[in-house]
């Protein structure tokens, strides 16, 4: 675990039943009452203010999280103060909608430190490094993509390599549908059983093209079928505006502008069938890569 330092213990945490998984026994079959927030520590490599915890509800078992509250993100310039929580969950929604399962569970809620999000914590792989950074003569062949190469500060050539596999693939489109501007190396999580997970999304959905990330391993490339009814079926979904509809869901946690840029995004993969390449002015790739 990144360094970390103990914080006091939390007091109660109010979820949002609204985003309750009935398919996860561990956080009970029904909007949760009376949940607690323990933190345990925070992570002091993080950018915003962000701690790990146990979230305990009534007759289930506890669970690790980890919380992020919105009084402790720093100010941006191009995102809303105090808004990055919400993003994250609406990237979590998308995932769900496109049944990709990229994003942990992820939910709103009320902590020591006030209102924030909440994301179940996962335990990776530490040995596995789907995105990695390597010696120009070391190169990967076999089901690895090359992203850029440059020098390191001894002067080194070295080569940004990513994983070529499906979860991949998917986490790639993903952020080109949320319009994620920190795709990091380190934000993308090795699971023992070969899945990876995307985390920190609170860049994402602006209304200006503002696509970072480290995997780039497929521009131009087609999308597949499946992967394209999995889009045409989010585009779809995003209509929805009755209540509890991933429109109406989503209308909560951005703005009508955001949400247009979205649903235009959506439909421009559905229709082009390829993978994007870099729009804009800013730079392709994150800094740092990891």
């Amino acid at each position: 675990m990144p360094e970390s330092e103990g914080p006091t213990a939390s007091t109660s945490i109010a979820s949002d039943p609204g985003d309750a998984d009935p398919g996860d026994t561990a956080l009970g079959d029904a909007a949760p009452s009376g949940p607690v927030l323990e933190l345990t520590a925070r992570l002091m490599s993080a950018s915003n203010a962000t701690f790990v915890g146990t979230y305990s509800v009534p007759g289930a078992d506890p669970v690790d999280v980890v919380y992020k509250p919105s009084r402790g993100e720093k100010p941006l310039w191009d995102f809303p103060n105090n808004d990055l929580a919400n993003r994250e969950v609406a990237a979590y929604l998308v995932s769900e909608a496109l049944g990709w399962n990229i994003v942990p569970r992820t939910w709103l809620g009320d902590g020591q430190f006030g209102p924030g999000m909440l994301q179940l914590w996962q335990d990776i792989d530490e040995a596995q490094d789907p995105v990695d950074l390597v010696a120009a003569t070391e190169v990967p062949g076999d089901g690895w993509r090359t992203v850029l190469s440059g020098e390191d500060e001894t002067g080194r050539e070295v080569v940004l390599v990513h994983e070529d596999s499906p979860i991949m693939r998917r986490m790639a489109i993903f952020d080109a549908i949320v319009n994620n501007a920190d795709r990091k190396g380190g934000h993308v999580l090795a699971m023992p059983d070969g899945h990876r997970y995307g985390v920190d999304h609170g860049l994402s959905f602006h209304v200006e093209p503002k696509l970072r990330t480290v995997l780039w391993g497929w521009v131009g490339e087609p999308i597949s079928d499946d992967e394209t009814t999995s889009i045409r079926k989010l585009h779809e979904a995003l209509a929805d505006t009755r209540d509890g509809g991933l429109g109406a869901r989503l209308a909560e946690l951005l703005s009508v502008a955001e949400l247009g840029q979205l649903a235009a995004r959506v439909e421009r993969l559905a229709a082009e069938r390829e993978f994007p390449a870099p729009e804009g002015d800013m730079p392709a790739a994150p800094w740092p890569l990891f």
